[in-house]
């Protein structure tokens, strides 16, 4: 309670797909409690809405073609094409672009009729680019 006497609670709902037991739950039967003489922590409101805006960005789907894409900007990262968003630092790492080409090259040998064309196509593009530009970036070295 708070010096006042005003009784300050919160509502924790419980959205978890499946019940203690283990088993699917129906959609609106969802556990909720109320718990009350808590008292609100400063920037609690701050986080709870963080928080609910978090819940209700969607996420791009997550697909082969969207994965190769997200490494290929890593790749670019650790070139120093893209500054550090901590530190605003460019910096260059070929190790770690050497090792995110090999790791391509296993997707590529692994998927090896597996893919579609226009994913294959991808696959073979990003795969070419970084081998061009480490052979490129590690002659200045």
């Amino acid at each position: 309670m708070s010096e006042n006497g005003d009784e300050k609670g919160f509502v924790i709902k419980d959205k978890r797909r499946f019940d203690e037991g283990g088993k699917v739950r129906e959609e609106g039967q969802a556990g909720t409690e109320e718990i009350k003489e808590q008292q609100e922590a400063p920037g609690a409101t701050e986080e709870a809405e963080t928080s609910e805006a978090a819940e209700d960005f969607v996420l791009p789907e997550i697909n082969f073609p969207s994965f190769l894409l997200s490494l290929h900007t890593s790749a670019m990262y650790q070139f120093g094409d893209i500054a550090d968003p901590v530190s605003n630092k460019q910096v260059k790492n070929l190790p770690a672009v050497k090792q995110t080409i090999d790791i391509l090259d296993m997707l590529k040998k692994k998927t090896s009729g597996n893919l579609e064309d226009d994913e294959e196509k991808l696959l073979d593009g990003i795969l070419y680019e970084l081998r061009m530009r480490y052979v490129k970036e590690s002659a200045k070295s």
